[in-house]
């Protein structure tokens, strides 16, 4: 995936974008990239940074940016924390109800209109 356009840091190896790290080598194909909403996740993390031939220098000074770039929310549910990540503003919830039907015919009785009929 192509680096987004916000560009916060570049290192040798990862950069701290608008989408959260990603690899600079787009030949990787998102294979060291880590979402915003989950670079808090340490298990995620620690399996990036083991991954052969990654500059765990770099990784450490990419995900310090990335985190003081974007900090933690305490969120129950991680469904909301990805989508307040992603810039999903949550809206209240109305109930489609629809309004009454009103037949109104300016004033006149209905039965005492016209009919309407297709003559062939």
């Amino acid at each position: 995936m192509a680096l987004h356009r916000d560009i916060f840091w570049v290192g040798r190896q990862l950069a701290v974008t608008g989408a959260g790290i990603q690899a600079v080598d787009q030949r990787l194909r998102g294979v060291l990239d880590i979402e915003i909403a989950r670079l808090w996740d340490d298990d995620l993390v620690q399996g990036r940074r083991a991954k052969p031939g990654v500059n765990t220098v770099d990784f450490d000074k990419a995900l310090t940016v990335a985190r003081e770039r974007f900090p933690q929310e305490p969120t129950a549910d991680p469904i909301v924390a990805q989508l307040a990540a992603l810039g999903v503003v949550a809206a209240p919830v109305e109930s489609p109800v629809l309004p009454a039907l009103q037949l109104r015919v300016e004033g006149r009785l209905a039965r005492f209109l016209p009919q309407w009929r297709i003559r062939r």
